[in-house]
């Protein structure tokens, strides 16, 4: 896969959220910690990888974990963003106060797991389409967390759908059931926001073809056959941009991308990626 410039994040994208998810984490204490841990002693922490492939993301806000615990820690990161690494991989290691060490880790862990868990699966997706289509995420993310899923995303070679309802205009079923028609949908979408692209869900090649004749800019192809995409590409003609949607596996991401289509949309990216499988370790206690 062709390497993409990634742009972090901005510290104010994710410091609120590291704040808040510590407060939670950590309530009024760590009663284990206070009750065994001498307030002097030191360690190191090394956090490592346990996967035979995985694509990190996540390391500035694992960072900035355990510096909203002690700015005083030390940290080298061994590895960035985007870096694909196997089992056994030290991602980093952290000098500190062993207690802020204990008290940082659970939060740290779940945030790398996490978003690391997003770039591999994305990683996986995009490796399938091998160029041929671009692999989208939706907006099935977890609610005030989207901005960390869809980087994870970006951090796994996919690319952003909308990430709010005001970036563009996306007619679907319901829209149309109150509206009265797809070709009408359109209409009002094309007329009301000009300039902006206009797409519409299609369920049906009659649909796909009231599309392309009211004049969408983009057509969704949504839970069609792999045969029912390939003639609606056909028929489309070049005339809109296509997108292909409902759960679309890894194993049928290459035929998909093969049928000639623009994009490839799926909301398992956010919603069903498994966590990546890390550890953290103390060692050199003093």
């Amino acid at each position: 896969m062709k390497e993409k410039s990634l742009k972090r994040l901005e510290r104010a994208e994710y410091s609120d959220i590291v704040a808040q998810a510590l407060t939670e984490d950590i309530g009024g204490g760590d009663i284990t910690t206070a009750a065994i841990v001498s307030p002097h002693q030191n360690a190191v922490g090394e956090l490592i990888a346990q996967e035979s492939f995985c694509v990190l993301a996540g390391l500035d806000i694992a960072v900035e974990t355990f510096i909203q615990v002690d700015s005083n820690v030390r940290i080298d990161l061994r590895q960035r963003d985007g870096q694909i690494c196997s089992k056994d991989t030290v991602i980093l290691r952290i000098e500190g106060l062993a207690g802020s060490l204990l008290k940082a880790e659970r939060t740290a862990l779940n945030f790398l797991q996490w978003m690391s868990g997003v770039a591999t699966l994305t990683r996986k997706y995009v490796d399938a389409a091998d160029g041929k289509a671009v692999i989208l995420d939706t907006r099935k993310t977890i609610p005030t967390l989207r901005t960390l899923q869809k980087y994870a995303v970006r951090v796994g070679g996919g690319e952003n759908h909308r990430y709010s309802l005001e970036d563009g205009l996306l007619i679907k079923d319901n829209h149309i059931q109150v509206v009265g028609s797809l070709s009408h949908a359109v209409k009002l979408g094309l007329n009301t926001y000009k300039g902006k692209p206009v797409e519409v869900e299609a369920e049906s090649l009659e649909e796909v073809q009231e599309a392309v004749a009211a004049g969408a800019d983009i057509i969704l192809l949504d839970n069609m056959s792999t045969g029912t995409v390939r003639e609606a590409v056909k028929m489309i003609d070049k005339r809109a941009a296509i997108e292909v949607s409902g759960g679309i596996s890894i194993e049928r991401t290459r035929e998909i991308a093969l049928t000639g289509v623009d994009f490839i949309s799926v909301g398992a990216l956010t919603h069903s990626a498994p966590a990546l499988n890390c550890s953290f370790t103390l060692k050199n206690v003093t």
